[in-house]
């Protein structure tokens, strides 16, 4: 019996909210004291037996892919095959557009009860139960599975990356791809350093800056702390930022540590989707703005005098 952890790349690069999972499921297999097995897809850059040092003790590595992160039926084939072969007790992944796509669809091949968006470790003391985030973050549900295989995905930035030390035995394999009925006809890369979806700390620009010429403060303070760059969705229907940028409801939803936004009301489409954000920073001129009543932290004023002085302020930190 195992723990199976499913890991995504980026630039043949384990993603930081992959190391999370990995984190996430390696606690897991202790708590079922059982062993804590990596799934690595497609070609890496990484030396993938340093993923022993997150606790993982074999990493299996599928470099034949196929289209599989845009078809979700070949996914979800590979990865029950891989399985079956390791009698898979648990499968985390990252819940990520592949693992929301995935995982369902591996949960009816594996007749296994499914928990999405986790934010705790289970609860085993009575059964096993999982902590889940629900109403787009504004409460939490407890869910039992009384399956014999579980899956889960894990909210990002909702558990710590442990390293430690250790190796990994890595073990290649080469189940065969089932041929896809989906034709990748071209993939465009998101511009920025930072992804939202892995962004540890989210810099957030609204009408109230008034024009894109103005955005330089926002890639400023952004650069500073090492965050990401985000907007909200008039700004990118306005064409002033990429769309890709928009967070929110109908957007990108995240879950920073630290969300600021500046210049935005906090419209409940936009809370919709920034609300599990741990600590959240508001930056407006309006006192009645709705989004001051879900900041942890307020600030009254003029986006044009406030953030140079935070950015100053930071400045000296460093």
């Amino acid at each position: 019996m195992s723990v199976l952890i499913i890991t995504e790349q980026s630039d043949k690069k384990i993603k930081k909210q992959s190391l999370e999972s990995i984190s996430y499921g390696v606690a897991v297999s202790k708590l079922l004291n059982v062993d804590a097995i990596a799934i690595v897809l497609g070609p890496s850059d990484d030396v993938l037996s340093s993923l022993g040092e997150y606790g993982v003790k074999k990493v299996i590595h599928q470099q034949t892919i196929g289209s599989i992160f845009s078809d979700s039926r070949s996914a979800s084939i590979l990865l029950n095959s891989i399985c079956d072969q390791e009698k898979a007790q648990m499968i985390i992944f990252s819940n990520s557009l592949f693992g929301k796509s995935v995982a369902p669809r591996l949960s009816v091949k594996l007749k296994a009860g499914l928990v999405t968006g986790a934010v705790k470790l289970p609860e085993i003391s009575n059964g096993f139960s999982v902590r889940r985030s629900v109403f787009s973050g504004k409460a939490f549900a407890d869910v039992k599975i009384t399956t014999p295989t579980k899956i889960i995905t894990l909210n990002a930035n909702a558990f710590e990356i442990n390293k430690t030390r250790g190796n990994a035995e890595v073990i290649e394999s080469n189940i065969e791809i089932t041929p896809s009925n989906i034709t990748v006809i071209e993939t465009k890369k998101n511009e920025g350093n930072i992804s939202l979806a892995d962004a540890d700390k989210v810099i957030s620009g609204g009408r109230g800056l008034k024009g894109p010429e103005n955005w330089g403060m926002i890639e400023e303070l952004a650069k500073l702390l090492g965050a990401a760059t985000a907007c909200s969705r008039p700004v990118a229907d306005s064409n002033w930022r990429p769309h890709h940028e928009h967070v929110g409801q109908t957007g990108v939803a995240i879950s920073p540590n630290l969300y600021i936004a500046v210049g935005i009301s906090g419209a409940i489409q936009h809370l919709a989707g920034v609300n599990r954000s741990k600590t959240i920073v508001v930056i407006n001129n309006d006192p009645e703005a709705p989004f001051f009543k879900a900041a942890d932290y307020g600030i009254v004023g003029d986006a044009f005098q406030v953030m140079p002085k935070i950015i100053e302020a930071v400045k000296n930190l460093g």
